[in-house]
């Protein structure tokens, strides 16, 4: 195949490969259950997705702490929080990072919400928010909101977090969904 496709082809495969890995597994449906986890936070505890079972969850992937979109990301979920909980919802945030990190980058930042270990990357690949730059792996930055039910109700792929208003888009359709419910 390489005699076939000569140097710059390749390139392209190897190309190829690398842009099919980068996107890992594909992504829940809406409406089909939300893939189950217990992951560390922060302080150490674990964190289980069904611990929120007749919550509303707001599940976010993010790259890594202490960069600065994901800063703006995450203070821009803090400022809502009590919005989140006037809504009877949670936010949960996941990276690859170590829990170390978390703490530091929520001690550094104010951040109050849960963040938490994805070292493993299993529940950012079942998510479908795993990505890679070369070697290195992490999450991306990628949405879902969760009904208290458990269901995955709305989805925000590729969310740019240049945008400042992506927790309270969040917010917004969320009351919509809690109308809807």
């Amino acid at each position: 195949m390489m005699n076939q496709l000569g140097r710059h082809g390749s390139v392209s495969l190897l190309a190829l490969l690398l842009l099919s890995s980068a996107f890992g597994a594909s992504v829940p449906q809406l409406g089909s259950a939300a893939p189950a986890f217990t992951l560390n936070s922060q302080d150490g505890n674990p964190v289980s997705l069904s611990q929120f079972r007749g919550k509303w969850v707001v599940l976010y992937f993010y790259p890594r702490d202490m960069t600065s979109g994901c800063t703006i990301e995450a203070h821009n979920f803090q400022r809502d929080q009590e919005k989140f909980k006037a809504a009877d919802a949670v936010v949960l945030g996941v990276s690859v990072d170590d829990t170390k990190s978390h703490q530091q980058f929520c001690t550094k930042e104010g951040l109050t919400f849960k963040l938490l270990s994805d070292t493993d990357h299993k529940v950012s690949e079942e998510y479908g928010s795993l990505t890679n730059l070369g070697l290195v792996k992490f999450s991306k930055r990628h949405t879902f909101i969760i009904d208290p039910q458990g269901k995955i109700v709305q989805e925000y792929p590729d969310v740019d977090a240049n945008i400042n208003q992506h927790s309270e888009q969040v917010l917004n359709e969320l009351a919509q969904l809690q109308k809807k419910g």
